[in-house]
C-alpha cells in the first residue's frame, strides 16, 4: 500500500502557524454555539447584541476591577486583549462545561468569569481595541462571534 498524505487547504491560515498547525479562526467559536448552551451563557449575549444593536458602545465603558483580574488570574485566564482566539475558544469550552457542573462555587465562577470576559469585550470595542492592535491578540472576534451566534437578538429582522 501506498500511503500518501492528503493535503486540505485551511480557508484562513494564520502567518504565525505551519503546515501541521491549523488556524480555524472564527470557526470554532461558531461550533462551540452549536453545541448546548448553558441559559446563563444566552443571557449574557442576549444583553450583549441588544446593547450592541442600540447603542453601539459608542459610551467609554470602563475596564475590569482587581478584583475581576484576580479571578481571571485563579483559572489561569489572561486579560481579552492579550488573548489569542485558541485561548478564547478553549476558555469558551471550559466555561460551557463549568456552567453545568454540580459543583456550585464553579458554576458561579463561570457564570462570573463569562459576564468578565463580556465586560472586556465592551471595553474593547468600545476603544476601538487601542490598547493592543495584533494579530496575535485578536481572542475578542472569537467571543463576539460567540455571542453573536447564541444570541436569539441576533437575527437580520433585529
Amino acid at each position: 500500500m501506498i500511503n500518501k498524505k492528503i493535503e486540505t487547504i485551511s480557508p484562513i491560515q494564520s502567518t504565525l502557524s505551519n503546515e501541521e498547525d491549523v488556524f480555524t479562526a472564527l470557526s470554532t467559536s461558531a461550533l462551540l454555539a452549536r453545541s448546548s448552551v448553558p441559559y446563563s451563557h444566552r443571557r449574557i449575549a442576549d444583553n450583549y447584541v441588544i446593547i450592541k444593536k442600540v447603542y453601539r458602545f459608542q459610551a467609554v465603558q470602563s475596564r475590569i476591577t482587581n478584583e475581576e483580574a484576580q479571578l481571571l488570574r485563579k483559572y489561569d485566564f489572561n486579560t481579552l486583549e492579550f488573548s489569542t482566539i485558541k485561548q478564547v475558544n478553549d476558555e469558551l469550552t471550559y466555561l460551557k462545561k463549568w456552567s453545568t457542573s454540580t459543583n456550585e462555587l464553579l458554576r458561579k465562577d463561570a457564570d462570573r468569569l463569562l459576564q468578565i470576559r463580556c465586560k472586556e469585550l465592551k471595553y474593547i470595542i468600545a476603544s476601538r481595541y487601542a490598547t493592543v492592535t495584533n494579530e496575535l491578540y485578536n481572542g475578542y472576534k472569537a467571543l463576539e462571534r460567540y455571542f453573536e451566534e447564541i444570541s436569539k437578538f441576533n437575527s437580520p429582522i433585529c
